[in-house]
């Protein structure tokens, strides 16, 4: 159909943040409509074979929902069906709606790498490359804020070509996954060592910014050059990390196109295990280093009263830390109502470790109590008046004396006692249905307003992401866990919208089920570690 500079004029002049955000986008405009559906089925393309209509108005009726919502003049979105090539061969007119919407989304992962590479390549030759960067930057100082750019680009284009010469073959693209899954395995192993560097290169980042004038002001202007389109020196900076999880999502969309129990699936889940693997590694990458730093940082922060327990160790990490309000008294009667009745404490809760702790001066605590994650309980009290309000139990079954030890517990907020609750007893049941639990219908949100996690116990959103709710407070917070990957955390409820329609949901879940099916065992596994 066309070569790769064609490939690349399908989009336009598209960057690939461009691309990504409108994709996004248009995918939740295409929920949003759906949901508003009373019967999804009813409103769902006819059975009609595209022959027995017009070309034109069956490509319009016959196309994914997608398709109205691309078609103005501003998107220069191009579609499989759109290239003149597809118009004019008559295809469309034989294939059925289902394979025309596998088409796309195979399509969508071609032209998607397209803009990728070209964003990539932007990155190397406008930012990396620039003489008068290079002179202002110590050889060391490039190499972390770059890294392994080039290499993770040499495969980008290696992997781009592979997809081009598959849809050159034949003006129905045959399958796209076989070529994601050889190159996942052969050379994606370059995004694991980027994006591993990728705490070093944040820090880097705003060091230099900090201490270079002259690096801030060459990036500034590099920014303004037309070539950006607005966008940020820092955005082409994780262009990789968004690729690589993005890649993960485009082919998990082929997945739930396919025919069950074709090649094509066998080919699709396997491109989408290996993916995972790599995506996982990356993730696991960002946070060994994040952690390990955290954790010196805390140690250092810490003097027992009690007997010492080591805190650093490469298995630990923070789940949450912050300070409560604990009632005075041994088993403090609920009738003393002075203005002493609560002192604040601190916790700091890891993965499988509870301290607490008082605050002392010099920011210093110091630690009176702890015990094993999994020797905690909590118990909600029921509001009995203001003083009250926003009270658990904590229950320590084993203190550091070798002793049961009960705290009574204020929070600030309805949202912060249920945060605390769920993370120091995650087997507690939550209110409402678990996904990897399997049963039945579960509420669910969609995210329409990306989120970045301020605490260990949030859960970062990307748009489209579509989440089932496990609990709510009134105070405008969700505990949800992310259908792709099982990720679990708590997130404002403004950034989402709620999905309404129970077919819509259950199709949600069905499709969730297929794509992990080939390795249940895993999905399980993974589902009770995110509980922890």
């Amino acid at each position: 159909i066309c070569n790769l500079s064609d490939l690349l004029c399908c989009i336009l002049g598209l960057l690939y943040q461009e691309y990504r955000d409108k994709s996004t986008r248009q995918e939740i405009e295409t929920r949003r409509l759906q949901d508003s559906q009373t019967d999804p089925e009813e409103s769902s393309p006819s059975e009609e074979t595209p022959s027995e209509a017009e070309p034109t108005s069956t490509t319009e009726s016959k196309a994914p929902p997608q398709i109205s919502l691309l078609r103005n003049s501003n998107s220069r979105f191009n579609l499989w069906q759109d290239l003149p090539e597809i118009r004019s061969s008559g295809v469309l007119s034989i294939l059925q709606p289902d394979e025309i919407k596998l088409q796309e989304a195979m399509f969508e992962l071609v032209t998607s790498e397209a803009s990728y590479y070209k964003s990539l390549n932007l990155l190397v030759s406008h930012f990396m490359e620039n003489e008068r960067l290079k002179k202002i930057l110590h050889q060391s100082e490039a190499h972390i804020l770059f890294s392994n750019v080039l290499d993770v680009m040499a495969v980008s284009e290696r992997f781009l070509l592979d997809l081009e010469q598959r849809v050159e073959e034949n003006i129905v693209i045959s399958d796209v996954c076989d070529i994601v899954y050889q190159h996942t395995v052969n050379h994606f192993s370059v995004y694991i060592t980027y994006v591993s560097n990728q705490t070093y290169q944040e820090r880097a980042y705003k060091q230099l910014l900090q201490d270079k004038p002259a690096f801030r002001e060459v990036i500034s202007q590099l920014e303004l050059d037309p070539k950006c389109k607005g966008l940020s020196f820092s955005s082409f900076l994780i262009l990789p990390f968004q690729r690589i999880t993005r890649l993960k999502l485009l082919v998990q969309n082929i997945l739930k196109k396919v025919e069950e129990k074709s090649d094509r699936e066998t080919t699709a889940l396997d491109a989408h295990k290996e993916l995972e693997t790599v995506v996982k590694a990356c993730n696991e990458g960002v946070r060994k280093m994040s952690r390990t730093e955290q954790m010196i940082s805390i140690q250092k922060k810490l003097e027992f009263k009690i007997k010492s327990v080591p805190i650093i160790s490469h298995s630990r990490w923070l789940l949450k830390q912050g300070e409560l309000q604990q009632m005075n008294g041994p088993k403090t009667s609920r009738t003393l109502r002075t203005k002493k009745l609560f002192r604040e404490i601190y916790l700091f809760l890891f993965n499988d470790l509870l301290v607490i702790c008082r605050q002392i001066p010099g920011d210093k605590y110091q630690v009176f109590d702890s015990a094993p994650r999994g020797l905690l309980r909590v118990e909600e009290l029921e509001d009995q008046g203001q003083s009250l309000a926003n009270v658990f139990i904590l229950r320590l079954l084993e203190n550091a004396d070798d002793r049961e030890a009960s705290y009574m517990l204020k929070a600030s907020s309805q949202s912060e006692m249920k945060r605390w609750m769920i993370s120091l007893a995650p087997n507690r049941r939550t209110k409402f249905v678990s996904f990897t639990s399997r049963l039945v219908d579960c509420p669910q949100i969609q995210c329409v307003h990306p989120y970045v996690a301020q605490q260990p116990d949030e859960l970062s959103l990307e748009l489209a992401d579509i989440l089932n709710i496990l609990d709510k407070t009134d105070d405008g917070w969700i505990f949800g866990e992310r259908l792709h990957d099982q990720e679990r955390g708590w997130f404002p409820s403004s950034m989402g919208e709620e999905i309404l329609n129970p077919k819509i949901r259950a199709q949600n879940l069905k499709e969730c089920f297929r794509v992990h099916k080939s390795d249940d065992s895993q999905r399980r596994k993974l589902g009770s570690r995110n509980r922890q």
